[in-house]
């Protein structure tokens, strides 16, 4: 009889919005988390982009992976970090990970569970609170800007000169 226990192989997906923002939080304790689990990892994905965009390259990594079974198991800090992309996308995210038999967790949110009885509802709720805060942050922006407008502060990329656009 084979008593030995398979070692649960972990992708750890990280994202951060900005260059200036530190990471290493959310990597540190993730790791720190699969040690006391006792979970080995398998590849750490990070990402400094925003959720929303569609252009995350590890992320895209990161699904294929999980696609040709590489991990068993993805873990992430918050449903936040993982995408922003609003409920639609999220749950087809997560389906697709059930498909590909990966388990998912969110760290910080311990109900974020693939094994968890309320998964959908929660997850549901969560994205579109995710997505509302991507709609709060840009509306945000746009008011900061605009305030910046009636100081005479224009706000922005610089506009090129025509030298610099010819020679362009």
């Amino acid at each position: 009889m084979n008593t030995k226990l398979k070692i649960m192989k972990i992708g750890i997906y990280s994202r951060i919005s900005k260059e200036s923002s530190d990471n290493m939080n959310q990597l540190l304790i993730l790791r720190d988390y699969c040690q006391k689990m006792d979970y080995k990892i398998y590849y750490e994905y990070v990402d400094v982009v925003s959720g929303g965009s569609t252009n995350r390259p590890e992320f895209n990594r990161m699904m294929e992976d999980a696609s040709k079974r590489k991990f068993d198991m993805l873990l992430f800090f918050a449903l936040d970090r993982l995408t922003r992309e609003g409920t639609r996308k999220t749950i087809q995210y997560l389906q697709m990970l059930d498909d590909y038999n990966i388990t998912y967790k969110s760290y910080s949110e311990q109900f974020i569970d693939s094994s968890g009885i309320f998964k959908d509802v929660i997850i549901s709720l969560l994205s579109s609170l995710a997505l509302q805060e991507k709609i709060r942050i840009g509306e945000r922006v746009r008011a900061g800007l605009a305030k910046a407008r009636m100081n005479h502060r224009v706000g922005g990329r610089p506009r090129l000169d025509e030298n610099k656009i010819e020679k362009i």
